[in-house]
């Protein structure tokens, strides 16, 4: 070894020359709230139980997502619509009670394929983080897409057909 390769200047200057590059780089991270990334067109998010087109609930409590679900993340009650409430429920059955479990929840879509009425489906946003762990269980209020009848705007965001605020 010469006078030159002892003082490893050459490995001290080739490192430099790698980490100056850098800097000019695209960095590989983004700033979450502000931006967010752009997610494929076959991303499994958060599960919505939709409405159908005069805002009644498709839910008919039949327990096949419930079944399918390999996680065991959904558990839903079920009860008999009464007189004066054809409005909110589409069929004589609906659920009462409809909860998922995100902790448990692997994001398959076996819930939104085993579903006969399309009422639940895995829509293109995540599930926030929360604090504590009853928050990621989420009831059928939470789940529920807005009514198209009442709020056509909420609907339309939460289906994925308007662009949502940056």
């Amino acid at each position: 070894m010469n006078l030159m390769e002892r003082m490893f200047l050459p490995a001290i200057f080739k490192g430099m020359s790698i980490t100056f590059s850098h800097l000019f780089k695209k960095r590989p991270t983004i700033n979450y709230p502000e931006e967010q990334r752009p997610f494929s067109a076959v991303f499994r998010g958060l599960q919505i139980l939709n409405r159908d087109e005069e805002g009644r609930e498709r839910c008919t409590a039949c327990g096949l997502c419930a079944v399918a679900c390999p996680a065991e993340a959904i558990t839903m009650e079920a009860a008999e619509r009464q007189t004066g409430e054809e409005h909110l429920y589409r069929e004589e059955k609906y659920a009462a009670k409809y909860e998922i479990n995100m902790l448990r929840c692997i994001f398959c879509g076996l819930c939104e394929e085993a579903c006969p009425k399309d009422a639940v489906y895995l829509s293109q946003t995540f599930a926030p983080s929360n604090f504590g762990r009853t928050g990621f269980i989420y009831g059928k209020d939470d789940l529920l897409i807005p009514n198209p009848l009442t709020d056509p705007e909420g609907h339309a965001k939460a289906k994925g057909t308007i662009p949502q605020a940056k």
